[in-house]
């Protein structure tokens, strides 16, 4: 397992030729694990895709009968019978089509949802890391448009190949019957079929990859753009016009490549029906040769260039079912290359669950750094695409790449310093060193410090949505990384700074905390956080829709909401950014009170900003340049007169003198 931000930087970049999925058999058998559940439904399918194919074998035997008997002898009885047999036959094949649709669907669909779900189930446990340096729109694609894709390859190129093959296996068998001479004037030509088919189908898949990659970059702007964040950005610095421009381009880009796409295959196609063409000449001139000196029946050579043209219509399909099947694989490999993205924190072996929890929290010589990832092209964050053509290969002693200088990768940029563009990192860039300190049970620990100090950076690693670099973080002396994640997120609680709120109702998102939660409940806690007076005034009440991340609501309410989710959770530590300098005197005051009740009882660890909760804290941690190089007392740190104490004068009695005054 992989701890923190040691191993990411060991992350190399795929050679394009060399380390790019092929199609062996390696990926199709993981491919056919996928359709291992559906084994009897495709078996099924099987039978009736036999039961096609034969049935299309009999059209061909009634006219002949119909030419060569039923019409000279004038047999009435016959031709009634064969005219029956004509409706019949096409409409039986038709209602087993039905089913063989029906099973195919079923199975594709079935694969859908398993790819799916293992997508987002990986996804899921994939550290905050792989989010900051992940763009959300390509992700969306790979769940949509690469799955979509792998879905093609189960429901209509398998289904194709198979059906083709026994078609093709059952009309050579009957031409071979009717005529051999004719049938191998009519297969002579098959090299002209495969020979194009190789070199086509490689450059169908290159394309297809590239068609990929262009789709995921441009779902990618609209992703950050038509949210409601990314469009306030966009009007608030009048950047519609070069927004517009922006996915111009991206969406030119994959309309250039899809009509690539679409010109090679018709040039391919085109080739293969004048290879036919010949083929029909071919066998038209040899079978009217025979006819004229008597050795064939007229009734033969029709039933004979029927099945020929069932003999190229599945050799044409086949041909380029290579080529679809290729193509379609790529989905495949998109899909895997995200599922075989390494785990870089997940629970240890013998992970011992905690029943309960005292709250003691101690730090013994943590340093942590956000690690070292390749920026993408144009010296941007990396996309997913590029991120999942490097390997993890644990410490090699290969140079780093240059540093991300993703401005997400760094919460609140906490001990990050930024390089010039495109320098390579020569060390890790700390965002803590060697910091240690304690918190006994039921404590308030306040951090404090200037911006990119490092408190944010703290408040991740006790949730374990990274892990050390160095040393460790114990929770009642046990190894945080021996605690599984389940059981750390039950006993800690977390008020962020940024409060997110589904798009849902009030309700749907104090559940959240605990699904089982009773009405009465949910009124306690939202009573608890000053919110419960403000809800039952809205004409919904607590089937208010919030709206997109809660715009609906002020940045006060939605801070007394998420509180209010923290108090219904119930955590035994609550670990909070109580960033309330954007809001009026009337919010922060409920903010404050609604605070003092929930911290009251618990383990805390809060980034104070307001003198309260600094006055309120048994022990003050001030970290400047991601070090503790403080800790105390209010009364202690001030009578030092280092650090602190200049944050105090400067800072927190101002502003509290500010909020008293209400200006």
């Amino acid at each position: 397992m992989m701890h923190g931000g040691g191993g990411w930087h060991s992350y190399m970049r795929f050679d394009e030729t060399q380390d790019r999925p092929r199609i062996n058999v390696a990926l199709l058998r993981r491919v056919a694990g996928y359709a291992r559940p559906y084994r009897n439904r495709i078996l099924l399918m099987l039978a009736t895709l036999l039961a096609i194919a034969l049935l299309s074998l009999i059209s061909p035997l009634l006219y002949r009968d119909l030419i060569d008997h039923a019409l000279p002898d004038r047999d009435f009885p016959r031709l009634n019978l064969l005219a029956i047999g004509m409706i019949g036959v096409p409409l039986i094949s038709g209602l087993v089509a039905v089913l063989q649709r029906y099973l195919s669907a079923s199975v594709g669909e079935g694969v859908i949802c398993d790819l799916r779900r293992a997508l987002f189930e990986h996804m899921q446990m994939m550290s905050l890391r792989f989010f900051t340096q992940t763009r959300t729109g390509e992700l969306m694609s790979r769940l949509n448009n690469d799955v979509v894709g792998s879905q093609q390859a189960i429901t209509n190129t398998l289904v194709s190949i198979v059906s083709n093959a026994v078609t093709l296996v059952l009309t050579l068998a009957i031409m071979l019957s009717l005529e051999w001479r004719l049938t191998l004037a009519g297969v002579v030509i098959l090299p002209l079929f495969i020979l194009p088919a190789r070199q086509v189908g490689r450059l169908l898949r290159d394309v297809t990859r590239r068609q990929l990659n262009l789709n995921a970059q441009m779902n990618a702007v609209m992703n950050e753009t038509l949210n409601v964040s990314g469009a306030l950005l966009v009007k608030l610095f009048g950047r519609g016009p070069d927004e517009n421009a922006r996915f111009a381009k991206r969406a030119s880009g994959v309309r250039d490549i899809g009509v690539r796409q679409a010109i090679i295959g018709r040039w391919f196609f085109l080739g293969l029906s004048l290879v036919s063409a010949v083929g029909t000449a071919i066998v038209f001139w040899l079978g009217g040769y025979l006819v004229l000196q008597g050795g064939f029946t007229i009734g033969t050579i029709v039933a004979f260039s029927a099945y020929l043209a069932q003999l190229y219509g599945p050799l044409t399909a086949l041909t380029n079912a290579r080529v679809e099947f290729a193509t379609s694989l790529v989905s495949f490999e998109r899909v895997f290359e995200v599922l075989d993205l390494p785990l870089d924190i997940e629970d240890s072996p013998g992970a011992l669950a905690l029943s309960s929890v005292e709250g003691d929290l101690r730090f013994e010589d943590v340093s942590f750094s956000y690690g070292e990832i390749a920026p993408g092209e144009g010296g941007g964050p990396p996309t997913l695409t590029e991120v999942t053509r490097w390997r993890y290969d644990g410490g090699d002693a290969a140079q780093p790449p240059a540093p991300d200088k993703s401005p997400t990768a760094k919460p609140n940029g906490d001990g990050a310093s930024p390089g010039e563009p495109g320098s390579v990192a020569e060390r890790p860039r700390w965002a803590l060193r060697n910091v240690s300190f304690e918190i006994k049970p039921g404590q308030l620990a306040a951090l404090v410090g200037l911006s990119g100090a490092g408190k944010t950076t703290i408040t991740y690693l006790l949730p374990r949505l990274y892990d050390p670099t160095e040393g460790r973080i114990l929770i009642d002396g046990h190894d945080l990384r021996t605690v599984p994640l389940a059981s750390l997120a039950t006993h800690i609680g977390m008020v962020t700074q940024e409060t997110y709120l589904f798009n849902d109702t009030i309700r749907a998102n104090l559940l959240y905390a605990m699904p089982e939660a009773t009405q009465g409940e949910l009124e306690s806690a939202c009573r608890a956080a000053n919110i419960h007076d403000f809800i039952v005034d809205l004409p919904n009440g607590y089937d208010t829709i919030v709206g997109e991340r809660g715009y609906r609501l002020s940045g006060g309410e939605k801070q007394r909401l998420a509180i209010a989710r923290v108090v219904l959770k119930n955590p035994r530590i609550l670990v909070l950014d109580e960033a309330t300098s954007h809001l009026d005197s009337q919010s922060e005051s409920l903010i404050q009170t609604a605070l003092e009740r929930v911290m009251k009882g618990r383990t805390c660890l809060a980034i104070a900003h307001r003198l309260s909760t600094i006055l309120a804290a048994e022990v003050i941690l001030v970290l400047d340049h991601g070090r503790v190089i403080e800790q105390g007392t209010h009364e202690e740190l001030l009578a030092r007169g280092g650090v602190y104490a200049t944050l105090y004068h400067t800072q927190f009695r101002a502003r509290s003198t500010r909020l008293s005054t209400g200006d």
